[in-house]
């Protein structure tokens, strides 16, 4: 299958990338700098240059597919500050995929999030479900995200065999520079290794290989319409997670207040307050998938995060 992937090169991409060419598949990856488009012809697949934003782009190459995986998205601006601008590009880029693959019955996979999705219970594939009326979903604030997610879901009713991935708040190995990374990098700074309150609330995650693998799975079978759970753990607690990163770090892992979260961890104190376990028995049920990597507290305890960060 000649299959076109967006965010390629990015953290889970770049991992999904060699998942799919070791499976016999042909890989055309977006790129948007030189360095993007050196590591995919290192890694085997063929270029495409262009951005999110180059709709003529996206269209013609997921015309010239039999499949498309969308991971791009604009994290660099959410991060900043105009997570509705992400959001807006995430939807004219699904938008451009449906019109092209729409009647061909083409696999479309795009990645989606799991934090909050059901606070303080177990979420499973069968929450957030999209309503009868989602596709005309309005976009609008952190909300915007689910709500693409409700309308790749209903493409089903185009004959496209869409899929939605949510993927947990931690989707760890070497050389993450994710969450777990800014919380190395907090610790470092502050002198402390903090959790909030009792540290009770969990966060479930994967390894980025276990995550890859589910794609390419998904991308092969899922039928039309599904959502899936790449879950490894259902949830870690945080105080689990902070004591880790204290150890490596040889600092006290230590409690502070919800009220001083935001002083101390800046917007990441929000989240990471968040107590959203997640399930992903439907999704290993329909895909045979089972996770085989390490989980979290054992890939922090092998030091690479600590050395990431000081270098």
């Amino acid at each position: 299958m000649r299959v076109f992937v967006t965010g390629a090169s990015g953290w889970i991409g770049s991992a999904v990338v060699p998942e799919l060419i070791d499976a016999g598949h042909q890989v055309v990856g977006l790129a948007r700098s030189d360095a993007s488009a050196a590591a995919l012809t290192r890694a085997g697949a063929e270029v495409r240059r262009g951005t999110l934003d180059d709709l003529d782009v996206l269209r013609g190459a997921a015309a010239a597919s039999d499949g498309v995986i969308h991971l791009a998205f604009k994290h660099d601006i959410a991060f900043t500050g105009d997570f509705q601008g992400a959001v807006e590009a995430d939807r004219r880029a699904i938008d451009v995929f449906a019109d092209t693959l729409a009647g061909s019955h083409r696999p479309f996979l795009i990645a989606s999030g799991i934090l909050g999705l059901a606070p303080g219970r177990v979420a499973t594939e069968r929450d957030g479900q999209p309503a009868a009326d989602s596709a005309e979903a309005v976009i609008s604030g952190v909300e915007g995200r689910q709500a693409n997610a409700h309308v790749t879901i209903a493409l089903a009713s185009r004959d496209i065999r869409s899929s939605v991935v949510r993927l947990p708040p931690t989707v760890h190995g070497d050389g993450d520079n994710g969450f777990m990374a800014m919380l190395v990098a907090t610790a470092r700074a502050k002198g402390v290794s903090a959790y909030i309150g009792d540290g009770a609330n969990r966060w479930p995650a994967t390894h980025r290989l276990d995550v890859a693998r589910l794609f390419r799975l998904a991308l092969d079978q899922a039928p039309a319409g599904s959502t899936l759970h790449p879950i490894a753990e259902e949830g870690v607690p945080i105080r689990a997670v902070a004591e880790a990163i204290g150890r490596q770090l040889d600092l006290p892992a230590v409690s502070i207040s919800p009220e001083q979260a935001g002083e101390h961890f800046g917007w990441l104190g929000r989240p990471l307050g968040a107590d959203s376990p997640a399930s992903s028995t439907l999704t290993r049920e329909l895909l045979g998938w089972q996770p085989t990597h390490p989980g979290l507290v054992e890939d922090l305890n092998k030091g690479h995060y600590v050395r990431t960060a000081s270098a």
